[in-house]
């Protein structure tokens, strides 16, 4: 079965299909590792800004399991 592409993956195809290069297209996965782990870490801050996390609550976490039992 095929998988069928966005219009935003085509996109970023027609990019890299100039790309002859490993080391180019290595460098662009890097780019875009570090683009996708900046937009994590902004949407994660927001949201717990919206719900006015402390630093309590973090380190409760810490402590704390989160692996389900199935």
């Amino acid at each position: 079965m095929a998988a069928v592409l966005n219009n935003s993956q085509l996109e970023v195809l027609k990019v890299l299909k100039y790309l002859k290069d490993e080391k180019d297209v290595a460098e662009i996965k890097s780019l875009l590792v570090a683009y996708l782990s900046e937009k994590v870490v902004r949407s994660a801050d927001n949201a717990f800004d919206e719900r006015q996390y402390s630093e309590g609550v973090f380190n409760k976490w810490k402590k704390e399991h989160f692996r389900k039992t199935s």
